[in-house]
């Protein structure tokens, strides 16, 4: 079998929050199979990444996984980032696609197999006052889900006023009065607060029980992520942010999160992110994929969900427009968890003409931490 093309398809989407836009990758073979993988929600620059990487694949045989992620990575003496890699990642996960399809299996398979038949998986709990946050809350709860996310800050900068402390407090103890203590509760930062008011926030919410504090700093100071998992006793969670094996070298040898989150669209694709979980789960560090992007993304997910020891829970990543958008081969979550699919491949095919359908919108945004895009995320999102 040979590569005979692969193909950049920028694509948008309309959501409750507006149009958001996507970069999908289509490859074909010389035997009719097709491979789909997803590139990003972000820079329309990753669509002309994946072009010119993919230049360098065409004629040569798609089962040669790792060797072309090599290829590709050294390709450039400059090396890594978000558009680099989630070129190289859209690209590797329609690999796999093609991999499994033409072995008849799921990607799981390929990885060692299932260790779970169904994949536990959370909603949301934002709102904009406690009211509203109750309100989502209790919508996902009535569906059954025994886990939910919410971000109660109102991110107006790293150093918080006491205003806006009172009132993220207010919102994740209604929260919790509301759902009870068996249902957990993850508090989501999106990096935008100071060590300081990130350590005094920790400690003013930890009688509620967080299951996690994720990226209460901004990334790119693992000193500072440290200072504060020293100084609070709600278990860390970070890393959606941090591509390939190489960066999580540092953060998983200084023992301070109890959860990683690396993007399978953004830090290396399928199998990038299983050599990241394997390296954590070396460290005692439990794995969750982060997952707020297109429905390929979700797919992909799921088959490390699956196979992976570490797996903790799976960051949701539904919404109506997936069925359309895959002419009904999403994954939906039914009381709190998905299944496991034992379709060939990742088990989703994009529907080409609600792509066509939906082209590359100038106008649209890109996914955006803390603009609502996920934390006001509709009840119907989780059929």
């Amino acid at each position: 079998m040979k590569i005979t093309s692969v193909e950049a398809i920028p694509s948008s989407a309309k959501t409750a929050f507006g149009s958001r836009n996507y970069v999908y990758v289509k490859i074909g073979t010389d035997e009719g199979i097709t491979g789909w993988g997803e590139a990003t929600c972000g820079p329309l620059a990753v669509a002309n990444m994946v072009e010119e990487f993919g230049e360098t694949l065409v004629g040569k045989d798609p089962g040669r996984i790792e060797e072309h992620w090599q290829r590709l990575y050294h390709h450039f003496h400059v090396r890594g980032g978000v558009i680099q890699m989630s070129a190289i990642s859209g690209i590797e996960i329609a690999l796999w696609d093609i991999k499994g399809k033409a072995l008849g299996v799921p990607v799981y398979e390929l990885l060692g197999g299932r260790m779970r038949d169904k994949i536990w998986t959370y909603g949301r709990w934002d709102g904009a006052t406690p009211e509203l946050a109750v309100e989502r809350a209790m919508g996902f709860v009535e569906q059954g889900l025994t886990a939910l996310k919410g971000d109660p800050f109102d991110h107006t900068g790293i150093f918080m006023a006491r205003d806006v402390e009172r009132h993220a407090i207010a919102k994740i103890k209604a929260v919790r009065e509301a759902v009870g203590d068996d249902v957990e509760l993850l508090l989501e930062v999106h990096g935008r607060l100071s060590p300081a008011a990130a350590i005094h926030m920790g400690n003013a919410v930890e009688e509620y029980r967080p299951f996690v504090y994720e990226e209460p700093v901004p990334p790119q100071n693992i000193d500072a992520l440290q200072r504060v998992a020293e100084a609070v006793n709600i278990p860390i969670a970070t890393g959606e942010r941090l591509f390939t094996k190489w960066d999580y070298t540092d953060l998983l040898k200084r023992q301070i999160v109890a959860m990683i989150q690396p993007d399978v669209v953004q830090a290396g694709g399928i199998m990038e992110l299983k050599k990241i979980a394997a390296m954590a789960e070396a460290h005692y560090v439990g794995f969750q994929p982060h997952n707020p992007y297109g429905p390929i993304c979700t797919a992909a997910a799921l088959q490390l969900d699956a196979c992976t020891p570490n797996f903790m829970i799976q960051e949701g990543g539904l919404q109506p427009w997936f069925q359309d958008a895959t002419s009904g081969t999403a994954p939906v979550q039914k009381d709190g968890f998905f299944p496991v699919t034992d379709a060939p491949g990742i088990g989703v095919v994009l529907n080409e003409e609600w792509l066509a359908a939906n082209p590359w919108d100038p106008n649209g945004a890109a996914w955006r931490a803390g603009d609502g895009s996920m934390g006001s995320m509709q009840q119907t999102y989780w059929s």
